[in-house]
């Protein structure tokens, strides 16, 4: 045979092994060495965690390994380190070896010096000793952080009329990261765009980058930061534009008195916010549209367009309730969003229970001068019939609400008040026909003022927050009053987040009466504790003066005193479901408290329409106390 097709055998043989090589997999990509954010952009990087499970060939499985390091490299810089000392392993059967330190492959070209005469015996041999291995290959990156790059000089600053603006000189001494820190790109970028988007917010639209430049010495571990912009001159407010679309459902002075600022005053983004959110409040449209046009200004005056879709001008509403004090019942109730073209409001809402029964009409007129909020005529028919109380009152309430800034709100009303109730004194425990009902009436006219204070991360899920809801109200006998009086109510709650999944709730409450006729007073203007939101552990108005029911149980009878107080521990264990424990204290009282306190567990969901808590709790002062169950869906304000 001569020498070429000995050689074209050998190379046939050598293909026919190649050709019976089996894909391997990554089994596993292992990091050491770094922080959790660190970690997970690293990992989000690597070519090698996408291969994971894969059934990928011998070759590209080295490839991806030999890119592991400069990937990682590169995935570290965000973080200020530009020299990390980075070392990739490869264990595959037990055998652990380290990228890069394999013996070299023989080149394709010295099998060509081989001796013809022994090429495909050579072949022959390789392929018969050729087992391809298809173990899976797990990988660990070691990686030595070193020293990080820090900042060694930042000019930043803004050129132009924006460097007189105040608020613009408090972002940039914010800057970060600052000479001396570790030059975080995340940082930076973040600190860039806060600047750059205040700029827009505040009416420098012609802003623009003057210099944008970061050199980094990895020998000298420095970062230089040049970064100025120019912001060109203010813009003010121009013209604005209101258009109804597809229909107009209000006059146009309605929504126009909602402008709070003047034609030719500075512009900010914070006078467009505010106004979306007072026609959102006003719950009339489904779509609000808000649009500045800074390229149509004239004379640095920029239009603004407002575009609004009303909404269904009827919502029907129906549903079933249960409550253990309430029993079954149903609900039902319709909402005209405008009655007419001045945006008037109306309500009509039953709430029909086996032992409570509610019904109300409300009329509401849109109220723009001095403050934004509501003029509000309600009246509410409720009727009580239970084991140990039977009550029934008509209120006629008229109100002003108000916005006073963004974190409170005010309501100034005037009640009439007509209620008849009756309490059950004791079990009839003798076979004699029970006594007739004693009722007690009462008639009040009084003012009351509250006000409502919740500066708040989040309204649906807060972790940093403090809300204070207070209230005063007061009447005169002779005057709509059949006594005396003066009460105070007030609720306050914290909210503070603890790490990433952990929140401590506080809540505190306190109310008192000053009257010196208390048997005057009807249930709707005492005080109670107990249950849900107050004192759990203890049913629903079970704790404080109280009588016995039919049902053996003790019922509160209202106090002119109320104190009550609440601390939680909430452990969330994922992104939707947690755990809490709590401990209640509190009393409803006439002249000195006598606390009681109930402690419990519960469980927590964060559903989409608002969390959902399932708490179980017991009485801790009474050796017999049953465990009591609650269930609460939507936010606490």
């Amino acid at each position: 045979m001569t020498a070429l097709p000995r050689l074209l055998i050998a190379v046939s043989l050598c293909l026919l092994a190649a050709g019976t090589a089996h894909a391997a997999k990554i089994s596993s990509v292992e990091i050491r060495g770094l922080d959790e954010a660190m970690e997970l952009n690293v990992r989000t990087a690597l070519s090698a965690v996408d291969a994971i499970g894969r059934e990928t060939s011998g070759r590209r499985i080295g490839y991806l390994l030999r890119e592991a390091e400069r990937e990682t490299r590169e995935a570290l810089e965000p973080f200020g380190y530009y020299s990390p000392t980075i070392t990739v392993e490869r264990t595959r059967d037990g055998v652990t070896t380290v990228v890069g330190d394999e013996p070299a492959a023989a080149a394709p070209g010295d099998a060509a010096t081989t001796d013809p005469a022994t090429a495909d015996d050579a072949a022959r041999t390789r392929a018969a000793n050729t087992s391809p291995n298809t173990s899976p290959v797990a990988v660990t990156i070691t990686v030595q952080l070193g020293e990080p790059v820090t900042v060694r000089r930042a000019d930043v600053g803004i050129d132009g009329e924006g460097s007189r603006d105040r608020y613009l000189r408090e972002d940039l001494a914010a800057f970060e990261p600052d000479v001396g820190a570790v030059f975080d790109h995340a940082l930076y970028e973040a600190s860039k765009t806060r600047i750059t988007r205040r700029l827009a917010e505040r009416g420098y639209f012609d802003a623009d980058f003057l210099t944008r430049r970061v050199e980094v010495t990895r020998a000298e571990r420095a970062a230089d930061i040049d970064l100025r912009w120019t912001s060109g001159p203010r813009y003010d407010m121009g013209e604005i534009t209101i258009v109804q679309s597809p229909r107009r459902v209000l006059r146009p002075g309605i929504v126009d008195q909602l402008v709070y600022w003047e034609q030719g005053s500075y512009y900010h983004q914070g006078k467009l916010d505010r106004f979306r959110e007072s026609l959102a409040k006003l719950d009339y449209f489904s779509s609000i549209d808000i649009v500045p046009h800074p390229e149509d200004a004239v004379d640095g005056q920029v239009p603004v367009t407002v575009t609004l879709t009303p909404a269904k001008r009827s919502i029907y509403t129906a549903g079933l309730s249960y409550g253990t004090d309430s029993g079954a019942g149903v609900r039902l109730g319709v909402e005209r969003r405008y009655v007419n073209d001045r945006g008037h409001k109306a309500l009509a809402q039953i709430d029909y229970a086996q032992r409570r029964k509610t019904a109300t009409l409300q009329y509401r007129v849109p109220a723009f001068a001095w403050l934004d909020g509501w003029y509000t005529a309600s009246l509410q028919f409720a009727d009580e019939q239970t084991d140990y109380i039977d009550t029934r009152r008509i209120a006629l309430v008229g109100s002003r609400s108000g916005q006073i800034n963004r974190r409170l709100n005010a309501v100034a009303s005037v009640t009439a008040l007509r209620e008849r109730w009756s309490y059950v004194d004791r079990v009839q425990t003798l076979p004699f026909p029970a006594p007739p009902v004693e009722y007690r009436y009462a008639t009040f006219l009084y003012p009351s003022l509250r006000g409502e204070y919740i500066d708040a991360d989040d309204r649906i899920f807060p972790r940093d927050a403090i809300g204070v809801t207070a209230e005063v109200k007061g009447g005169l006998e002779g005057v709509g009053s059949d006594a005396n009086f003066l009460q105070t109510h007030a609720i306050g709650r914290w909210y503070q987040g603890i790490g990433a999944r952990n929140r401590l709730i506080v809540r505190a409450e306190a109310g008192s009466t000053w009257t010196n006729a208390l048997v005057q007073m009807p249930p709707s203007l005492r005080f109670f504790a107990g249950g849900d939101r107050s004192i759990r552990g203890y049913g629903y108005r079970e704790v404080g003066p109280s009588n016995v029911g039919a049902d053996g149980k003790r019922y509160a009878l209202g106090a002119k005193n109320v104190v009550t107080a609440s601390a939680e521990f909430e452990r969330y264990f994922n992104d939707s479901w947690g755990a809490a424990v709590f401990v209640d204290t509190g009393d409803a009282f006439d002249d000195t408290p006598d606390l009681r306190t109930g402690v419990g567990v519960g469980a927590r969901w964060r559903s989409p329409v608002g969390p959902v808590r399932i708490d179980i709790a017991r009485g801790l002062n009474d050796p017999d106390s049953a465990f009591e169950l609650y269930l609460n869906i939507g936010a606490d304000w």
